[in-house]
């Protein structure tokens, strides 16, 4: 039994962090009730309102709302951390990767509505680029390493609920009071599950800290590769990197976020007083250095994705952002 599958009982203890599905909300709570005798006025009031939203914006909600959609390589990737070979497995991780995809799931269903709904968006282009995404498939470059893979996910859990916050802001500033709402629900899943996983490392953390600090600076010394970072249109073999400058140049998520993601897990995690020696004490001083390495080059890398010249995204008919 390796170290992750033995703490299924502190597991258990967290899955609380999922919440029943009789209390949550979903993707229709909120969009037109298109059930409803006023809902022509209804669609009309959202279609007026979505207007708002600038076509920067559009391409990174319509990318977050991509990334989110490739749910199943994601899942895929936790399995053998579940270890749920018939699917109803009863076991505290099965039960918690199942809980996460569920809730997960409604990220890009209501997402992907909102799109489809506003009128602004071409459709038959993202559908595309997310089957590509999923088609091409997903690493996070940690694999056979479980403890690396499981740091990944805390930082993409907080990635995304920055990316999906600061989304909300934008455009609550806009006017767009109903995106706002929706990023924000949607990153308040992303906090309970980035508190999921940071509880799963600092246990692992606590029992085998050796291991764990050289998993750490593994994952570390590599940029860490972004979920969506094989999307494809069909037509922009750049289309991620497009797609980043947008969002670092609208502050939705920006290379200070990266900085600042390392010093929070880093202190969430207590990396510089944890008590280990040899090889891992030297991946320790390593791990403790990044937030201001990161930090160091966040200027420059904004005043790259600045001075980058638009791109046309078929996502929005082609328009420039």
């Amino acid at each position: 039994m390796t170290m992750v599958q033995s703490i299924q009982d502190f597991v258990e203890e967290n899955l609380s962090l999922l919440l029943p599905v009789d209390s949550i909300w979903q993707p229709t709570d909120y969009l037109p009730d298109l059930t409803a005798e006023d809902w022509r006025e209804q669609m009309a009031e959202f279609r007026e309102t979505s207007v708002c939203l600038p076509d920067e914006l559009l391409v990174v909600l319509v990318g977050n709302m991509i990334t989110e959609e490739a749910l199943p390589n994601y899942a895929v990737s936790l399995e053998h951390i579940a270890d749920d070979p018939s699917g109803v497995t009863d076991t505290p991780w099965a039960r918690w990767l199942r809980g996460w995809t569920a809730e997960e799931n409604r990220h890009g269903d209501l997402l992907n509505a909102y799109l489809r709904l506003s009128g602004r968006v071409d459709m038959r282009s993202i559908e595309v680029t997310i089957h590509h995404l999923i088609r091409n498939g997903f690493t996070n470059g940690n694999e056979g390493n479980d403890y690396a893979g499981l740091i990944y996910a805390s930082f993409q859990e907080r990635a995304t609920r920055l990316s999906h916050g600061n989304l909300a802001k934008l455009a609550d500033r806009c006017g767009e009071e109903t995106l706002g709402q929706i990023c924000r629900k949607i990153a308040s899943d992303e906090t309970r599950h980035e508190v999921f996983y940071t509880k799963i490392i600092g246990e692992l953390m606590k029992r085998d800290p050796e291991n764990v600090m050289l998993a750490y600076r593994f994952m570390l010394r590599r940029l860490i590769s972004m979920p969506g970072a094989r999307m494809y249109d069909g037509k922009d073999p750049n289309l991620f990197d497009h797609y980043g400058n947008v969002t670092q140049r609208t502050g939705v998520y920006t290379s200070r976020d990266y900085a600042g993601i390392i010093a929070h897990l880093n202190k969430t995690w207590d990396i510089e007083n944890v008590s280990v020696s040899g090889k891992a004490a030297k991946a320790q001083e390593y791990i403790a250095r990044q937030p201001e390495r990161y930090e160091n080059l966040a200027d420059e890398l904004m005043a790259r994705a600045v001075e980058h010249p638009p791109a046309s995204f078929s996502w929005i008919l082609d328009r420039k952002a």
